[in-house]
């Protein structure tokens, strides 16, 4: 074992760039895949260790306490309540907090969604409350707050609670939620059949619908909560599997490598004494001191560029640090270093097999066989002979060009496929966050009077003129083409803590509106149209029926459409709608689209009423969007860079394994230059035809990945996310191909251009 190690430790000091090439491949890919692995175990774990730790309830369950019923069923296994629920809106008091769900509960424990008290007690007395919050996240709210809301009793924050399927905003005393006028009963149910949406449903069921409001199931929480880290699972799972195999290659491809330049060394070990399972092991041992290192590299890596990722996301599960589990780490330190070994087996177990005269005389002979006759065959062309015998040099060693250009093609197919998802999530963000030049946001000041409330630092100007005047003269300005009456009301849906705001709109809603994808725009009072994430995650469908509260105000609203928008929080409906829920309220704000100078329109504005805030441009850049985007970038670079140098590999193979044809062309008057582009052209070639293969690869993995990352945003995959490729893109990314093959070639290309034709030949 010591005459093992100790000639693999001097070929690994000996082959000094094969040992860098291996150890850079495999730490990338080892760091690939614990960003994929690390990914897929965060999407999960936090919510399902906060969810059994808690007794999380399966389903959250509203009834009309108008409508007498009972509330338990023989399907639970365990419940909690009945609570009586309150909604409380807080756009007049003292701080602004939406539309809160208060609870009454006597305490935090029970069978079903035990609270986690994390700061501060529980609410045992009038006039005191405990809030949601996750832990670290009471922001500007702290322990003896005062919320003061008009007509309602002070309530001072004694705690802040956290419920994984957010059953309630705030808990208050059975008895004090009495003063907060409740107009609903909560119930928390526990079942055995929950982990699919028929078992949520079929339960569902068997609850009295007649006086039922709405549910709340923790698979839509779930879904919900994780479904941003979802998104970045099928992308990066797929980087992965392309790290991998790219890694698989190269590997093979330095070994195999090896074992041909090698072949005297092998004569000679097995010369002096070596058997050959010695020999089998000096290389697969050669292989995996550079590949263990790459690995434990890549996993710090991953894991240091990863968890910045996900962090933010799992903080409202209650997780103060985030630590991978440990089946992550291993299967990268494991599994890595046996991935490189068996792809180091069939060369190594080549280098086994050689006799060790036949070794040592194949040492020293130089094989041309098919690349000669190829380059006979094109001496007859027009080509310049330094390309023509470039063309034919990859027929030489057809094995080792073989796996070259499926490095190739899997950067190519990775550059193609960022490419793609680049654009589409570009296309999505500009879909449903859109810019236009043409169009100005007014905010309307409020009527004199009235609240101050409005955008920090911009101030906000009591109200000129009425609603309807507002509107009749910016219809009446130069250049207005369309106009978009808006007010917003924040609600709360029935069934847990489902807030969601409704925008009204009034005016030219068909060319200012967000696009309607399928169903049709609100034509009555009680119409609503939704985004596909609303649907998504409530597990509604065009056609069902929601409940929402505002104001002290309730209404059931049918889903009549789906309509391109990113927020899963926003439900759209006609101006009439708000009578039902605020009646009296005027325009908050309006969209133009003019013709006019945007400095005109605005002073134009501005003199007719100075209430009207014009609004700067809306930042429409996603979070997520710049994350998948620079992600695609990093590991585009990452994977190009590393089948680049595969390519490199592969032409100092060549080029030491040909240095007499090479010395012996410059000796006859090829030039350093002409050296150059015969080897150049070599790669050349396989670049342009890892081009041709890739791209179609690329553009058919980026069909699959695509509608996963948008099913797991619970985003519909419209057409915008698929048709990105267009004809010139095309021929760019073919010959990114011919990029990586050339880049990889051109510093050994160059340096075998240097060799002096003396020190080349002088064993001749």
């Amino acid at each position: 074992m010591t005459a093992v190690w100790s000639a693999s430790w001097a070929a690994v000091r000996r082959r000094k760039l094969q040992t860098i090439v291996i150890g850079l491949v495999v730490c990338a890919a080892s760091a690939t895949l614990v960003m994929a692995l690390g990914l897929l175990d965060a999407a999960a774990a936090p919510f399902d260790r906060a969810f059994a730790a808690q007794q999380g309830a399966h389903l959250s369950a509203e009834f009309d306490p108008e409508k007498p019923t009972g509330f338990t069923t023989p399907a639970a296994r365990a419940t909690a309540g009945p609570f009586r629920q309150a909604g409380v809106d807080t756009s007049a008091a003292n701080v602004f907090l939406g539309a809160l769900t208060v609870a009454g509960r006597a305490d935090p424990g029970g069978e079903v969604d035990r609270l986690a008290v994390w700061k501060g007690r529980w609410a045992t007395g009038p006039g005191e409350v405990v809030l949601n919050r996750a832990p670290g996240s009471g922001g500007m709210i702290d322990l003896g707050f005062r919320l003061e809301v008009p007509g309602l009793p002070a309530l001072e924050v004694v705690g802040f609670a956290r419920s994984i399927t957010g059953t309630a905003d705030a808990w208050v005393t059975p008895e004090q939620v009495t003063a907060l006028k409740p107009n609903a009963v909560q119930m928390l149910y526990r079942f055995d059949d929950s982990a699919t949406a028929a078992g949520v449903a079929a339960f569902t069921a068997t609850l009295p619908q007649d006086a039922l409001l709405g549910t709340l199931s923790h698979l839509t929480v779930m879904d919900k909560a994780t479904s941003e880290l979802g998104v970045f699972i099928p992308f990066l799972m797929i980087f992965g599997v392309l790290g991998l195999a790219v890694a698989v290659l190269i590997v093979a491809n330095v070994v195999s490598g090896a074992v041909v330049a090698g072949l005297r060394h092998i004569g000679m070990l097995k010369a002096i004494g070596f058997t050959p399972n010695q020999v089998m092991a000096v290389y697969l041992v050669m292989v995996s001191i550079p590949a263990v290192l790459g690995c434990a590299l890549g996993t710090l890596v991953g894991n240091l560029f990863t968890k910045p990722v996900v962090q933010d996301a799992v903080e409202g599960f209650g997780v103060d640090e985030l630590s991978f589990a440990p089946w992550v780490n291993l299967v990268a330190a494991v599994g890595m270093p046996l991935l490189v070994a068996s792809a180091a087996l069939v060369p190594a177990l080549r280098a086994r097999g050689l006799p060790a005269a036949r070794a040592i005389s194949a040492g020293t002979t130089t094989h041309t066989g098919r690349a000669l006759k190829v380059q006979r065959r094109l001496s007859a062309t027009r080509l310049p002979r330094s390309v023509s015998l470039g063309l034919g040099m990859p027929f030489a060693r057809v094995g080792r060009s073989a796996l070259t250009l499926a490095s190739v093609v899997l950067g190519v197919m990775t550059v193609t496929l960022a490419v793609g998802v680049t654009m589409s999530m570009t296309a999505y963000n500009d879909a449903v966050r859109p810019s236009h030049q043409d169009r100005v946001e007014l905010m309307a000041g409020p009527p004199p009077g009235g609240p101050q409330v409005g955008i920090p630092g911009l101030g906000r100007p009591e109200a000129k003129l009425t609603d309807a005047q507002d509107e009749s003269m910016l219809r009446a300005l130069p250049g207005t083409r369309a106009l978009l009456a808006i007010t917003r009301l924040d609600t709360e849906v029935a069934g847990g803590t489902q807030e969601a705001a409704i925008l009204f709109y009034r005016g030219d809603t068909a060319a200012l509106g967000p696009r309607v994808l399928s169903g049709h725009w609100p034509d009555g009072p009680g119409q609503v149209v939704v985004p596909s994430r609303f649907l998504n995650q409530r597990g509604l469908a065009v056609g069902d029926t929601i409940t929402v509260q505002a104001k002290g105000n309730r209404a059931p609203l049918k889903i009549v459409g789906v309509v391109l928008t990113n927020n899963a929080d926003e439900i759209f409906a006609d101006w009439s709608a708000a009578e039902a829920l605020a009646p009296g309220g005027r325009a908050e704000s309006y969209l133009v689209r003019t013709d006019a100078d945007h400095g005109t329109f605005t002073n134009a504005v501005r003199s007719a009423d100075p209430g009207l805030l014009v609004l700067p441009p809306r930042d429409g850049s996603s979070s997520t969007a710049v994350i998948i985007i620079s992600a695609a970038i990093t590991l585009t670079l990452v994977l190009g860079a590393v089948a680049a140098l595969g390519v490199f590999n592969t032409v100092v193979l060549n080029a030491r394994e040909r240095r007499r044809d090479l010395g012996m062309l410059k000796s006859i008057g090829m030039t350093p230059r002409q050296v150059t582009v015969l080897l150049l052209t070599s790669m050349g070639a396989l670049g342009v035809l890892g081009g041709l293969i890739g791209v179609p690869i690329g553009i058919a993995v980026h069909q699959l990945v695509v509608p996963a990352m948008a099913a797991a945003g619970q985003a519909d995959a419209v057409d915008i996310l698929m048709n990105v490729y267009h004809a010139p893109l095309l021929a760019l990314l073919a010959l990114t191909g011919v990029v990586i093959a050339v880049l990889g070639a051109v510093v050994p290309a160059r340096g075998a251009a240097r060799l002096s034709i003396a020190s080349v030949l002088h064993n001749e």
